[in-house]
């Protein structure tokens, strides 16, 4: 959709459309990450949050339950795999992308917090624990912002370092389109 979204933007630019520009495509959104995950991404992150970050796993199987009008009694006691793929689904619909956005920010500023760090402080940004002491932070310039990136990538866990890219630049707070050119 988003690739959609894109290319129709770039035609109608090339075509002499004074209105279409890449400043105003639409930037990523929280619900997109989980859209774009697989049913076994979804799993292995359900499965993961179900071991080491409990109050999250609460918040997504409360979006699914909510989403697909199940009793979230029915919905524990259906098997994880399927629970998964409630969760994804619910939480890539668009009139859920502030709850995947609470999720992401959760568990990462609850549960790995040290890895934010990591990734803030090589941006060059002001935070405490991971919480940002500015609202809108300005991007970083691109050649940094790319060396930042590429030296964030080549730690371990690099599928949550992947994650954490992604769920950063979708933060309804962040507009940085460098950011999302890079991932």
């Amino acid at each position: 959709m988003r690739e959609v979204h894109r290319r129709a933007c770039e035609s109608v630019a090339a075509s002499g459309g004074a209105f279409a520009t890449p400043a105003m495509m639409a930037p990523m959104r929280s619900n997109e990450i989980f859209s774009q995950m697989s049913p076994d991404e979804a799993l292995a992150f359900l499965d993961e949050i179900h071991r080491e970050a409990p109050r999250v796993e609460e918040i997504a199987l409360s979006a699914a339950a909510g989403a697909f009008r199940l009793r979230p009694v029915f919905l524990r006691k259906q098997p994880r795999k399927r629970q998964s793929e409630w969760m994804r689904q619910a939480l890539a619909r668009n009139a859920f992308a502030a709850v995947a956005e609470e999720v992401l920010a959760e568990y990462f500023l609850e549960y790995h917090s040290e890895l934010l760090g990591e990734l803030l402080d090589l941006f060059g940004l002001e935070h405490e624990k991971g919480v940002l002491k500015t609202h809108a932070p300005e991007c970083p310039d691109e050649t940094k912002l790319a060396a930042a990136v590429t030296k964030f990538r080549a730690g371990e866990s690099a599928a949550r370092r992947e994650l954490l890219l992604r769920a950063f630049a979708a933060q309804s707070s962040i507009e940085w389109p460098a950011l999302e050119k890079l991932l």
